[in-house]
């Protein structure tokens, strides 16, 4: 059993590929609609505001009504579930990126293509002419790359934050299901229960800093949040009396939380001038 988390170029076909790959191995199939859809359910978020995250970029005067960080918390938590529940395949724009580094059976791919085939593929998609397809396809690229530059900090194109960098205009999509397939089969066998109960572990974290941050009394008050087996540790300058009560509970709610520990940090003193 394994997770494999496709970012994709538009007009890549990666979300066809994802489907193929799915119905191949017997998988789960999600892409970016599912996961606003469940995440503007649970967290009471318009739909609107969460595809900004997966699907276009912020302009800046959206920036001052939209929080970007809890937005993408939330998304990211949901996201992080799934996975959790093994055996699926998402698409979207930034779900690789979610994907927790040492998650051995999780498959991180970019699927990308040659521009002139991505602008036919989108004008077909989309019944426009290729001047307007050829506009579409550049600012979406800049739009991605400015939007995981603005959530992250990283380049999109980066080609070290994937396993695999698939150009699914190479080969036809038989052999491309197969040879992924194969690398699926190849990280499965080399997972263990840790790797496994690492995404367990990194969904519960999550869950818990979207509660904080869904909370009015805490928003996006700096607190790291980190969890293990059912157990989670928050830490941070802020969770003082009576914060850190609030804190506990907060967290203590969420399901799948045992247990609570708080690690307050002193602020650092300003630097004396001489």
């Amino acid at each position: 059993m394994a997770v494999i988390a496709i970012n994709q170029q538009i007009g890549s076909r990666g979300r066809e590929l994802g489907r193929l790959l799915a119905d191949h191995l017997n998988y789960r199939f999600l892409v970016g609609e599912d996961i606003i859809a469940q995440t503007a359910s649970r967290y009471d978020v318009p739909a609107r505001e969460l595809r900004i995250i997966d699907e276009r970029h912020l302009h800046f005067w959206e920036r001052l009504k939209t929080d970007m960080e809890r937005l993408y918390a939330h998304m990211r938590a949901v996201a992080l579930v799934e996975m959790a529940k093994d055996r699926v395949v998402m698409v979207g724009k930034s779900f690789s990126l979610m994907v927790p580094q040492q998650a051995h059976h999780a498959l991180r791919v970019r699927a990308i293509a040659p521009l002139a085939q991505r602008v036919a593929q989108v004008a077909l998609e989309e019944n426009v002419d290729g001047a307007t397809a050829e506009r579409r396809v550049i600012n979406s690229d800049r739009e991605e790359r400015a939007r995981i530059h603005a959530l992250l900090g990283k380049d999109p194109d980066d080609a070290s934050l994937y396993h695999l960098v698939i150009n699914t205009a190479a080969l036809p999509f038989s052999r491309l299901v197969t040879m992924l397939a194969g690398c699926i089969e190849a990280c499965d066998r080399g997972a263990d229960a840790a790797a496994r109960e690492l995404i367990n572990d990194h969904a519960l974290a999550a869950l818990v800093r979207s509660a904080l941050l869904a909370h009015p009394r805490f928003g996006n008050a700096p607190i790291e949040v980190s969890a293990r087996c059912g157990a989670v540790s928050l830490s941070g300058e802020c969770l003082t009396p009576p914060w850190d009560e609030l804190a506990i509970q907060v967290a203590s709610e969420v399901e799948g939380v045992t247990s609570v520990e708080l690690i307050v940090f002193s602020p650092t003193p300003p630097e004396r001038l001489v």
